[in-house]
């Protein structure tokens, strides 16, 4: 019987015996073919070849080729530019793609444990002592400003002395063990690789995020908007202002106060309580009593309207001030009709209504058009205009509040109209919409003052009202479009009283 060397054998087991005559005492395996099993009785389909999606290897190769168009040029390359640049260092190709990212996914981990760190410090994710002990280094650098300069040594200690191999007390010198080596990035469908991924697909929504929210206020800083030259003046000014009294700046106090503001508006009472305490302080929902506060919007318009009257104040001369002054008003009234959209309108922002009356040296009127101040419920669906006024309407421009009644009746296209003995118009100003609407009282009696944000006006000082001018609004709703919609827009001019005008007469 032939033994194994080998193997160790346990001494209570019982071998089995060769049978006599066999000369291999040894036997090979046999092989047995068998079929699957088979939760029902008819015979098993041939075997069909199918492609197995796995969710770790094919992850990044199936984002990859729903990224790129059927076919691309082998040497693309979309990116024009003269010098030779990073972005453009490469011509676009599926299979770099495809290597980078891969590459890219493996070595990413770091720059992601460093943004959950200071996601952790500046959210006071792990409590008020391990932030407050970064707060407490950063106060100190900036009494010390120059300990800046120490940071690259105090990093490079730092991770050093993270890293140092600690030995137990008993191991000695001599058994001490090589350093382990650096471990490889991990491996494509790993865990670490996944988690990378998943970071990656984290921070490529939130940035999406940041760029939807910031997106809107581009057009104010390209010229595509009204407020660009208003901002670049404040931007001008501001500039000039600070220039003689940046010697009297606290620096230290300033970056103390820029430094620690971030950590205070993270601070989880400031998200829970105050922030909502602000909120609702804006939409005026703890005012008690009948008077609740604006909306936010309605300030806007308030402040607008006040900033646009102090610029019209400070061009009023001596002779102005020095006598009384009132305010005439007027109505615009205009029909919606269905139908293709028409650019007939004078005036499409609020900028340009602001410029009525410079065309004829703020004089005392001025050419309105077919249908100022257009807007359109939808592109393509409708135009508002004056000439869509039924015969049995108000008037296209009136100086009652009713549209109908009497004194004064209709006016004249130019909105030039007499005035009372020894009265005249404020030179130099023109006629100015009403933006805020708080001449607007609801069926309900409620009225604009109560910040009601569905009533009032528009941007452009439109009220909105139904087929019989009733029922106003500052936006017109969408079931008027059949039955029809009316809008009005009441206009404001001062006037002032010069004795001289009262002997001339």
């Amino acid at each position: 019987m032939s033994t194994f060397d080998y193997v160790e054998i346990p001494p209570d087991v019982i071998r089995l015996q060769s049978p006599p005559g066999s000369s291999n005492p040894v036997r090979p395996f046999t092989k047995i073919s068998t079929s699957l099993p088979s939760s029902s009785s008819s015979p098993a389909p041939p075997p069909t070849t199918s492609t197995t999606f796995s969710p770790t290897k094919s992850l990044s190769t199936l984002l990859l080729s729903s990224s790129f168009p059927a076919s691309i040029p082998a040497s693309a390359t979309p990116r024009k530019s003269s010098t030779a640049l990073l972005s453009t260092r490469d011509p676009l190709s599926i299979p770099i793609t495809t290597v980078n990212f891969r590459r890219f996914v493996a070595r990413v981990g770091c720059v992601f444990w460093l943004q959950d760190r200071l996601e952790e410090v500046l959210m006071w994710r792990r409590g008020w002592k391990y932030t407050g002990v970064w707060i407490t280094a950063y106060a100190f650098l900036c009494y010390f400003p120059r300990l800046v300069l120490l940071l690259p040594h105090a990093i490079l200690a730092a991770i050093m002395l993270s890293t140092y191999p600690t030995t137990s007390p008993c191991e000695s010198t001599s058994t001490k063990n090589p350093p382990a080596p650096i471990a490889p990035p991990p491996s494509e469908g790993s865990v670490d690789w996944q988690a990378n991924l998943q970071a990656i697909q984290n921070l490529m929504g939130a940035f999406s995020d940041v760029y939807d929210l910031l997106s809107p206020l581009t057009p104010h800083l390209i010229h595509r908007s009204t407020h660009t030259s208003l901002i670049l003046t404040l931007t001008l000014l501001s500039f000039l202002l600070l220039l003689p009294i940046l010697p009297l700046i606290p620096l230290r106090l300033l970056f103390l106060v820029l430094g620690v503001s971030p950590f205070a508006w993270t601070h989880p009472i400031t998200q829970v309580r105050i922030i909502p305490l602000l909120k609702a302080a804006v939409n005026g929902s703890i005012i008690k009593g009948s008077n609740a506060g604006t909306t936010l919007t309605t300030k806007y318009a308030t402040l607008k309207t006040k900033l646009r009257r102090w610029i019209d104040d400070d061009r009023l001369e001596d002779r102005h001030w020095s006598a009384e002054m009132r305010e005439v008003e007027l109505w615009e009234n205009e029909r919606w009709a269905p139908g293709p959209s028409s650019s007939s309108s004078s005036f499409g922002t609020q900028d340009d209504l602001d410029t009525v009356g410079a065309g004829s040296s703020f004089g005392s009127g001025f050419d309105v058009g077919a249908g100022s101040g257009s807007a359109l419920v939808g592109a393509g669906t409708g135009t508002w205009s004056k000439t869509h006024l039924r015969s049995a309407d108000r008037a296209s421009w009136t100086r009652a509040r009713d549209g109908w009644s009497g004194v004064g009746g209709e006016v004249s296209s130019n909105l030039t109209f007499s005035l009372a003995p020894g009265w005249a118009f404020v030179e130099t100003e023109g006629w100015k919409p009403d933006t805020l609407g708080s001449w607007v009282c609801p069926s309900s009696g409620s009225g604009f003052g109560n910040g009601d944000p569905v009533f009032g006006a528009d941007d452009n000082g439109w009220v909105y009202t139904n087929d019989y001018w009733a029922d106003p609004r500052r936006t017109p709703l969408e079931a008027w479009k059949a039955s029809g919609m009316t809008r009005r827009r009441r206009w404001v001019r001062r006037v002032y009283f010069d004795p001289a005008l009262v002997e001339s007469a």
